[in-house]
């Protein structure tokens, strides 16, 4: 069974610049697109469900001709709908900013709460035209603590490949507390021997997948500071942004670090936070 990729349709310009995101994303995988509508409230003033998820499916169409759609319309809380729904997706794709009426949350809480829960890759569609458009010809891995061949190292090279461009592994780095060459019996530069190994790391961890797919043109680096500022700033630029989601099974409500948040809530592209189970 081909697995689709999910997103979220709310009416909001937001939603509808995720449904873009991904009609691409589909038709580049070669998988169904599934357009989903939940809600447990409804005014007259707003467009039916139905309706609105005609408007949806025909800007899909319209904007990727070639994509096989489906949509679906739920009485149910949108969040917890998604995540559901999430359990059989290729990836949920989901707008940065929803309907609510907080107007300065920079993350609508249907989005966090679907990225913080969800057992596939959440996309948070972010940034202006050029970065949802893609097309800059860079995806930037960030790669924390993880085992070998860990499932956001496979989700980037996937997209890596389907999207023919580079793929950037980036590990942050700091330099001790301490500065070691005070100490009399130590030799050496610690700050090069942080920086070697957070490469000789990327190398270990990245090894396995880099191997299953020998034509991804793989940059690592070790860039030094605190990783949530190293990830904004290498994301500058780029396609996609790609991080990994600790999930300890049986934990209920959110489940992301602080690296997640300011990644989700600040990056400059498209963000996929995708679960890895610990």
């Amino acid at each position: 069974m081909e697995l689709p990729v999910l997103v979220g349709v709310d009416g909001s310009e937001s939603s509808l610049r995720a449904v873009d995101w991904a009609a691409d994303a589909a038709v580049r995988h070669g998988v169904p697109l599934r357009l989903l509508h939940a809600s447990t409230e409804w005014t007259e003033e707003e467009l039916r469900p139905e309706d609105l998820m005609a408007c949806a499916a025909e800007r899909a169409h319209q904007h990727a001709p070639g994509v096989r759609l489906s949509t679906g319309v739920l009485t149910e809380d949108p969040a917890d709908a998604l995540v559901h729904a999430g359990r059989n997706a290729f990836a949920v794709v989901v707008g940065s900013r929803g309907r609510g009426r907080i107007a300065g949350l920079l993350l609508g809480s249907v989005s966090l709460s679907v990225a913080g829960r969800a057992d596939c890759p959440v996309v948070v569609v972010r940034g202006g035209d050029a970065a949802r458009r893609g097309g800059r010809g860079r995806i930037v891995l960030g790669v924390g603590d993880v085992s070998e061949d860990a499932p956001a190292a496979r989700f980037a090279f996937r997209e890596a490949m389907a999207r023919h461009c580079e793929l950037h592994a980036v590990r942050a780095w700091r330099r001790p507390a301490l500065h070691a060459q005070k100490h009399p019996l130590i030799q050496g530069n610690p700050a090069v021997a942080r920086e070697r190994e957070a490469l000789e790391y990327l190398d270990g961890a990245l090894r396995a997948t880099a191997r299953e797919h020998s034509g991804i043109d793989l940059r690592m680096r070790a860039v030094e500071g605190p990783a949530r500022v190293v990830l904004l700033e290498e994301a500058r630029g780029a396609d996609l942004l790609v991080v990994g989601a600790h999930r300890r099974p049986g934990h209920g409500g959110l489940q992301m670090g602080m690296v997640d948040h300011t990644v989700l809530h600040h990056a400059d592209c498209p963000v996929a936070l995708v679960p890895e189970h610990i």
